[in-house]
């Protein structure tokens, strides 16, 4: 999974779960940005993911695999 389709993902998951979400790509350091869904928010690169940071993205954002 790359970086916009994570995006994606967690912009429909949060429009199901009736949550705001923002994603500002200023807060980051070069090609990375911050997503925001309600309260929680992690970091996100616009390359590709591997499954350990994924799953670390995941748990920032307090979402279930099975769910997303």
């Amino acid at each position: 999974m790359n970086g916009r389709e994570f995006i994606r993902r967690a912009q429909r998951y949060a429009r199901r779960h009736r949550l705001e979400f923002h994603f500002d790509a200023s807060h980051g350091k070069g090609s990375h940005g911050t997503i925001y869904i309600g309260n929680r928010r992690t970091t996100v690169q616009h390359g590709e993911i591997q499954p350990r940071t994924f799953h670390g993205m995941l748990r920032d954002l307090d979402i279930n695999r099975g769910e997303f």
